[in-house]
């Protein structure tokens, strides 16, 4: 029943935010100030139009399409936008969401929360902390120890595998 709820809840998100989409693709995005600054027409030039549409204009796939939903492979998430680590592979879980879920993040403050308050909803937005890329959101339904999960787009994320014997793991905040 809790599965049921919460694709319910992601469905309606999902729907809200598609509407919101196409009623505001003209407005120009403003994004906190940040290590990497390109210019709208340099974001469009370096990522695809789906990754433009999530990172910078705060846009959502549809659940269960993403890349890395069902991603069960070693390695490390990074920002599609920036290349900036973001999670491993040791925190992330299957949610039954539609979406990659995490439930920590990597340590350092590379990840910034903000109170999101669309569409009648109160949740905490995700972003990039170098490039300010919209992640996705986070809540406080997750089923580890940490209490929390992390529900990030796909395309707002890269994947590097682990090399066998190689680099130690980012610490885990």
């Amino acid at each position: 029943m809790k599965k049921l709820i919460t694709l319910l809840l992601c469905l309606v998100a999902l729907t809200n935010t598609s509407c919101w989409a196409q009623n505001t693709k003209s407005e120009k995005t403003t994004l906190p100030s940040s290590k990497t600054k390109l210019s709208e027409a340099e974001w469009k030039a370096k990522l695809s139009p789906e990754q433009y549409y999530i990172l910078r204009e705060k846009g959502t796939e549809a659940p269960f399409t993403g890349e890395f939903v069902f991603t069960k492979e070693k390695g490390t998430y990074h920002c599609a936008g920036c290349g900036e680590a973001l999670f491993t592979d040791d925190m992330k879980f299957d949610s039954d969401c539609g979406w990659p879920s995490f439930d920590k993040e990597i340590a350092g403050g590379k990840i910034i929360q903000t109170e999101d308050n669309s569409y009648g909803m109160r949740r905490t937005e995700i972003t990039c902390a170098k490039c300010g890329g919209h992640l996705g959101h986070i809540f406080d339904d997750g089923p580890t120890a940490t209490g929390q999960r992390y529900c990030v787009n796909s395309g707002a994320l890269s994947f590097e595998k682990s090399k066998e014997g190689g680099k130690e793991k980012p610490k885990m905040k």
